[in-house]
């Protein structure tokens, strides 16, 4: 049964199935504007994802027929995944960020195949055994890879800037740029009295950004053709410290719950990530490669217990962290090392 949240104010929720995922959902919100009605993210491209989404519509009283736009936070398939089939049926536009929109056209353009073999190559960078890496090229030498989710997305019609509101007939909706959990990934600020007049500044729909019980994974920003050393945490951290300073009134996030005082939730979180960075340190007072570094990490199970492709997440998340650390002047690269190992530096 399609569950629909009613927010007040012309928004609301509908939670929209992600398969074989421990998040079980994406809140997509659905904004009504004098010109139709308009999706803030559409959820995994699935058919039961698909049935939800359209069922849920048809409870808040329209169809995906009268879609006027799609608001995207960010590049993901459990929120950009079901795009290109609204549009299909509505003729609605979509919107994201360049940044993300570059991630998009560029997975397009690239061959599962060369996805594979960059997989591998990172992978084995980073210290992974040969029998982790081996799948990888295997399916790639054979040929008959299994299709990535995310490869073959929706190109958006629009580009979101930052700072700017979108055009949304009789809304106030300005997109804040929160990179870290993707490089174009955009909250999305109502700039709209309460409709409970909860005290603070409108309402934010956070996407990924900022989520009540749990941590964003960050990773690297993965890109076959950009050698660019980033920053993904750092990028992460700022983005975070700008959100708390905007202190909306209520976040509506696209998984979990909508919550308030997110001035407290950003601390918390950046909390988290100093003690974080703090336990790796301690960590790093032997050498060690970013796949040894991830099997020490505290996960929410232990590592022989995580699934193969968790665990590619799980090394990216901890090379994250090693950069963010090497770039505050905490850690250094060891010189020589192959795979290259990191170490505390010394106070």
């Amino acid at each position: 049964m399609t569950q629909v949240t009613d927010h007040g104010g012309g928004v609301r929720s509908l939670k929209v199935p992600i398969p074989d995922n421990p998040l079980g959902h994406t809140l997509v919100h659905l904004l009504d504007t004098d010109r139709g009605p308009v999706l803030v993210d559409t959820g995994w491209d699935d058919p039961e994802s698909w049935d939800t989404l359209v069922n849920g519509l048809e409870a808040c009283g329209t169809s995906v027929a009268e879609i006027h736009g799609v608001v995207i936070t960010h590049h993901h398939p459990d929120h950009h995944g079901l795009s290109g089939k609204v549009r299909e049926a509505s003729g609605a536009w979509i919107a994201m960020h360049a940044a993300d929109a570059s991630i998009v056209r560029r997975s397009r353009e690239t061959r599962q195949e060369r996805w594979y073999g960059y997989m591998a190559e990172k992978l084995r960078a980073a210290g992974a055994p040969d029998a982790h890496v081996a799948p990888l090229l295997a399916a790639r030498a054979s040929g008959r890879t299994r299709t990535m989710p995310g490869l073959n997305s929706a190109l958006p019609d629009r580009e979101i800037v930052p700072g700017e509101l979108l055009d949304l007939a009789g809304r106030r909706l300005r997109a804040i740029w929160t990179p870290g959990h993707t490089p174009g990934h955009v909250c999305l600020h109502l700039e709209e009295e309460h409709p409970a007049q909860l005290p603070g500044s409108g309402r934010l729909f956070s996407g990924d950004h900022l989520l009540p019980e749990i941590t964003p994974h960050i990773g690297l920003y993965e890109d076959p053709d950009d050698a660019t050393v980033t920053d993904p945490l750092g990028d992460y951290l700022d983005s975070l410290e700008r959100v708390g300073r905007l202190a909306p009134a209520e976040v509506l996030p696209a998984h979990q719950h909508p919550f308030t005082d997110a001035p407290s939730r950003v601390r918390e979180l950046l909390a988290h990530h100093e003690a974080r960075l703090t336990g790796l340190l301690s960590l790093l007072t032997t050498a060690l490669t970013p796949w040894q570094l991830a099997e020490r990490m505290e996960w929410n199970r232990p590592w022989e217990q995580i699934p193969y492709g968790s665990r590619n997440i799980a090394v990216s998340e901890a090379e994250a962290h090693l950069r963010r650390l090497v770039k505050l002047g905490r850690a250094e690269a060891v010189t020589g090392s192959d795979p290259v190992t990191y170490r505390a530096v010394s106070a």
